[in-house]
This record gives structure tokens, C-alpha cells and sequence, in this order.
């Protein structure tokens, strides 16, 4: 949203009248976050296996993230969030879980899940394991596929992917993606899923994911996070902005 330019989460309901419609005049506002620039606006909703609703936060825009918004757990930008929508609480119209990691951290924000994460392009829960995949699109040299954990940091910006960013600074320890390819692979890349259909027998287990820009498609294997195969399985021009399940 505009003047002032903001991120918004809000919640509607369905139309008594049409199951496929929402009803427009029943909007509840449950966030609104400030937001400095007008990019990096790559937010996921979804709900985990805890019924829980996560949701990305892009860093809030410009470049480098200058307000350094990464590291900053008193912010919700650069984030993923855990939200109890079912409940209010503390004049909010949604709750923060109690096993929240940074709940009883001074200074943080309850909402946070994990942090350092620059601008997750599409995240999604493996349906057998409930593992939290997600696609965070780099800066200027490095994309990255990282397994989401509680409390997790993910590094930007002292560091993209496995890499230094901001030379001399140091912060809290942050985790490795589990995979990362550079500008002569692609340049934006949209997280996928981990497939569990049955009809693609070859690909069961498999994280699949794709870069926007090149249109290559990569199928993941990966055991407690560590790869065990990563491979091209489809070259296509078109842009893939999202995939569906």
C-alpha cells in the first residue's frame, strides 16, 4: 500500500451470499508494517503444520539493505513471522505464540520466526516432514535455498548466501543455505515445493524450485541439510513466478 507506503496483512471474510467471493466490507487489518522503499515486496501466507500463519517480509527495499533491517530483531522487515490469527491479544487483532523464539527477548519483536533473510520469493512446508522451505532472492551475486528453523539467521546483510556482504562486521551466528548459485545460473530465484505427488515417481522428495530470470528449474535432495543430489531438470525461457501444488 501507498502514502505512506507500507506492507499490509489483512483478513476477509467469505461472502454469505458466494462461497468463491470475499466479501470486500469485511476487511480486519492485522498488520501494518512501515516500509522505506518500493521493492522487495516478496510475501508468502501460509499456514504451517501447527496452524500457525507465516509470512515473509521483504527487508524494505533500496538496495544493501541501508537501515539495516536484517539484523535487527526490533523490526519486522527482513523477517519471517508466526501469527495465532485465531486469537487477539495485547490490543492486536491476532496473538504471538508463546513458544515464539524472541518473545521474552527485550527490545525484539515477539512476531519473529526468523530473521536475516533478505526477500523470500516463495516459501512453502514439505507435507511428510513439516520442514519450512524458502527461496530468498540475493542482492548482487548469490541466490539462495534455505531450510527455515526457529530462531533461525539467515545472515543478510553481513552476508549473502555463504558469503560476506559487509566486510569487518560481525553479528549473531548465522545458518548456511542449503544450496546457492550465482549470476551465470540466474538471477531471481522463486522457491517451490517439496514433491509428494504420485505420479512423478522420480521426483518424490524432491525440493523443485526455479529461477525467474533464466527459466531453469532445479529438482533438491537434501538429508538434515545436507544435499544429496541438486540437478537441472528442465531449461525453458519463460519468467516462472510461482509454482502451485
Amino acid at each position: 500500500a501507498s502514502n505512506p507506503r507500507r506492507n499490509v496483512l489483512s483478513r476477509f471474510r467469505v461472502s454469505p451470499a458466494d462461497p468463491d467471493r470475499a466479501d470486500p466490507g469485511s476487511e480486519t487489518v492485522l498488520l501494518d508494517i512501515p516500509k522505506p522503499y518500493g521493492n522487495h515486496n516478496g510475501a508468502t501466507l501460509l499456514f504451517g503444520p501447527d496452524r500457525f500463519l507465516y509470512v515473509s517480509i521483504g527487508d524494505g527495499g533500496a538496495g544493501g539493505d541501508p537501515h539495516g533491517n536484517g539484523q535487527n530483531l526490533g523490526t519486522l522487515l527482513a523477517k519471517i513471522l508466526r501469527l495465532d490469527i485465531d486469537r487477539s491479544d495485547g490490543g492486536r487483532a491476532y496473538a504471538i505464540p508463546a513458544d515464539n523464539p524472541f518473545v521474552d527477548l527485550p527490545g525484539a519483536r515477539g512476531e519473529i520466526w526468523a530473521y536475516g533473510l533478505r526477500n523470500v520469493w516463495r516459501m512453502s512446508f514439505d507435507r511428510d516432514t513439516g520442514d519450512l522451505w524458502a527461496g530468498d532472492v540475493g542482492q548482487d551475486r548469490w541466490e539462495e535455498v534455505d531450510l527455515v528453523t526457529r530462531g533461525g539467521n539467515y545472515g543478510w546483510n553481513l552476508r549473502e548466501g555463504r558469503h560476506v556482504f559487509r566486510p569487518g562486521r560481525t553479528g549473531a551466528p548465522s545458518i548456511d543455505p542449503v544450496v546457492e548459485y550465482g549470476r551465470d545460473a540466474g538471477a531471481c530465484i522463486t522457491g517451490g515445493y517439496v514433491y509428494r505427488g504420485q505420479r512423478l515417481t522420480a521426483l518424490r522428495g524432491a525440493y523443485v524450485y526455479a529461477d525467474y530470470v533464466s527459466g531453469t528449474v532445479w529438482a533438491l535432495r537434501a538429508k538434515r541439510g545436507e544435499v544429496v543430489s541438486h540437478r537441472i531438470i528442465l531449461r525453458q525461457p519463460r519468467n516462472i513466478a510461482s509454482f502451485g501444488e
